[in-house]
């Protein structure tokens, strides 16, 4: 079996709240309806990247525009995952070199709500999906949390 028929088998962790956020956003992306005839979990395949695929990987390299492209998805689902939960609008604001360095960030209000340093982002991915949904899960808690402990700032 490859790598990518293990995404597509049924997994406990496509059930997982924000994975369907991330679904939904890529749903969103098809304007032209390229993606209709695909599964959902296929349209997240990109995201599983193992330790063999990381890997072939150079340890230096520039991002291609699609693998940021999917990082600025992954952090969108995040920010609508957040807004859901708190009712507070996120803004992701993201500024990163050419090398693949920089910062994300999402902002309520006047608070920073995550405060991600980026590295290596052309080697942005995960081992599995469950992995997917764990961190993206990580991030909307930090960012609730903070809401809940700053919530005058974030609705100023």
């Amino acid at each position: 079996m490859t790598d990518t028929a293990a995404v597509l088998e049924p997994n406990p962790a496509a059930e997982a709240p924000f994975v369907k956020e991330l679904i939904k956003i890529w749903r969103a992306q098809d304007s032209h309806g390229a993606w209709e005839g695909k599964t959902d979990l296929s349209l997240l395949e990109p995201y599983i990247l193992n330790k063999e695929a990381r890997r072939v990987l150079p340890i230096i390299g520039d991002p291609d525009p699609e693998t940021i492209w999917r990082m600025e998805l992954f952090f969108n689902a995040v920010a609508l995952s957040i807004e859901r939960v708190t009712g507070v609008m996120i803004s992701p604001m993201l500024k990163m070199s050419h090398e693949g360095f920089g910062r994300m960030v999402l902002i309520g209000g006047r608070l920073i709500v995550v405060n991600k340093q980026l590295r290596d982002v052309h080697r942005f991915g995960f081992d599995n999906l469950g992995k997917l949904a764990e961190e993206g899960d990580k991030y909307v808690k930090a960012g609730v949390e903070m809401i809940e402990k700053f919530k005058a700032v974030a609705e100023y």
